[in-house]
């Protein structure tokens, strides 16, 4: 099964921290896998009353590509990368700045200015294989033909950027593939490290590949399927 998505803004953020938000340029692997799970009303949070929200054992099994598309030049259907400047918020821990405090007569204090990347026109193309069961489910979430409770709307990174569109196909399209880079081959263009696997108890157990797109494939490569959970 595969479904093609398009965003007009998305932003997927590594583990990262400092005045400068990245964003990779497709989602990763784990945040793929969630969203599916999130068509499909499977919940994926173990329960909600420990101090780190974990992630349930018993998750259906599946493999996943993630394709962009090629134009009919043979070019990637990349999106634009866009950089904003926002106030970063914050709520300092104790007392920590409270000598801030009455410089801003009442407004808030503890306040950064933070830069973001932003993707413009996300087009994106995911391979989904499962067994018929749950891609069918996948498939009666997206046609809203599931009446099960879901947590959230399917978002394309940032929870403020939705999708305009999700659709299956029924053939994928021309595309470049993104495989994980194992051993010391050639250099390739748009290396980038995903986020496989989130193990949100200790986050030194945390899965990171690097990965690379392919040259334009109709299939996905035997090397861009990846199966989760790990």
């Amino acid at each position: 099964m595969f479904l093609h998505l398009k965003a007009p803004f998305a932003a997927f953020r590594p583990f990262q921290s400092g005045s400068y938000r990245s964003t990779t340029p497709v989602p990763s692997p784990s945040a793929v896998y969630g969203l599916l799970l999130n068509l499909a009303g499977i919940e994926q949070r173990a329960t909600l009353a420990a101090p780190v929200t974990q992630i349930r054992s018993s998750l259906p099994d599946m493999q996943i590509a993630i394709g962009v598309p090629v134009s009919a030049s043979g070019l990637p259907v990349s999106p634009e990368l866009a950089v904003l400047t926002q106030q970063l918020h914050g709520y300092p821990v104790g007392s920590s700045g409270k000598e801030l405090a009455a410089k801003t007569y009442g407004s808030k204090f503890w306040i950064a200015p933070v830069t973001r990347e932003v993707l413009v026109d996300l087009n994106l193309v995911i391979g989904v294989r499962a067994d018929a069961e749950l891609e069918a489910r996948i498939l009666d979430g997206l046609a809203g033909r599931l009446e099960v409770p879901r947590y959230g709307l399917p978002f394309a990174g940032d929870n403020n950027f939705l999708f305009d569109r999700i659709e299956p196909l029924t053939a994928p399209p021309l595309a470049c593939w993104y495989e994980p880079l194992v051993g010391s081959g050639r250099p390739r263009r748009g290396v980038c490290r995903l986020t496989v696997w989130i193990d949100r108890a200790d986050n030194s157990q945390t899965e990171i590949g690097v990965f690379a797109p392919s040259e334009p494939h109709p299939e996905p490569p035997a090397e861009a399927w990846l199966r989760l959970p790990l």
